[in-house]
């Protein structure tokens, strides 16, 4: 991580769409959150200003954003934040930030997914992201990729986790993504993705999915990227109600695939929330209990796709 040298504050929230947008500048602007990549804050009821300050790629991926997503959101059957406004680097703050409206709703690292129409809510969000790609959609930092494009960082987290204790069942998780690593990898069209679904990245409301936040990783690939989110983001037992309403039918080597992308994804939850159960930098605790809840429902039910 690493964090601007500019403190964002309300004040230059204000001074910078003074200076860029005007017209918004008389609406209440309060924070909303500090992310991996981004601080948000609220302006007004119906918008939201993001701003990176937290890594080097946080520019990019904001201006990917701003390119792409507003083409796709009309399509997408949930709310998703849509870029209205770009902000250019200046003397103020010397990088790119945009506008987007406000998604109403809780991460579901606070609030977790506990109905079982979250497992419709997601099949027809992601039957409706995932259609071919133009050629020219940027790469999304190895999502969406071959499995064996994660191997080393996937071998690094396993023996660390293990060694740290946070596994309950070390040969059980192995022995899911060694299954996954050895399934055929895609050879459909590169497909559209949002490329980091996580707990964080999703919001709830009264136990359903109702909206789906941070498209910096938007790319093309391998729906397998996506399709893990069946095991981390919903109730126990909801993914074979996921993949009966999601379309077109997905074949064994993808549902393999997605599992092994399913048990990476726990895995570096459980190592960002047990650094921030310990104070340390980049932690986050509410990340934890998603991620050892996603390997609790993979490796109860890797018999049933282990060939």
């Amino acid at each position: 991580m690493s964090h601007t040298d500019t403190e964002i504050t309300a004040e230059l929230v204000r001074d910078l769409l003074r200076d860029q947008h005007p017209d918004l500048a008389d609406r209440p602007v309060r924070l909303g959150a500090r992310g991996w990549d981004n601080q948000l804050w609220r302006l007004g009821d119906d918008l939201a200003v993001r701003l990176p300050w937290a890594t080097d790629s946080a520019d990019e991926l904001l201006l990917k954003e701003h390119t792409w997503l507003p083409a796709l959101a009309p399509s997408l059957p949930l709310p998703v934040p849509v870029p209205q406004r770009l902000g250019a680097p200046s003397a103020r703050y010397p990088r790119p930030w945009i506008v987007t409206t406000w998604v109403p709703g809780t991460p579901a690292d606070l609030a977790p997914a506990t109905s079982d129409e979250s497992a419709d809510a997601l099949a027809a969000f992601l039957t409706a992201l995932h259609r071919p790609a133009p050629d020219s959609v940027p790469a999304g930092r190895a999502r969406g990729g071959p499995l064996a494009d994660w191997a080393e960082h996937f071998t690094a987290q396993f023996d660390s986790a293990t060694e740290l204790g946070l596994l309950p069942d070390p040969e059980a998780v192995r022995a899911i993504w060694d299954d996954a690593l050895a399934a055929p990898d895609w050879d459909g069209p590169p497909l559209w993705l949002h490329g980091d679904l996580h707990a964080a990245n999703v919001l709830t409301e009264h136990g359903t999915l109702c909206g789906v936040i941070d498209f910096g990783d938007l790319c093309a690939g391998d729906p397998a990227c996506d399709l893990a989110a069946a095991w981390t983001l919903l109730p126990d037992g909801a993914a074979d109600r996921f993949f009966a309403a999601y379309g077109p039918a997905v074949d064994s080597a993808t549902l393999r695939r997605a599992r092994g992308v399913a048990v990476h994804r726990a895995l570096v939850c459980i190592h960002i929330g047990d650094a921030g159960t310990h104070g340390r930098l980049g932690g986050k605790p509410t990340w934890g209990p998603p991620g050892q809840a996603a390997l609790r429902r993979l490796v109860a039910t890797a018999d049933d796709f282990r060939e």
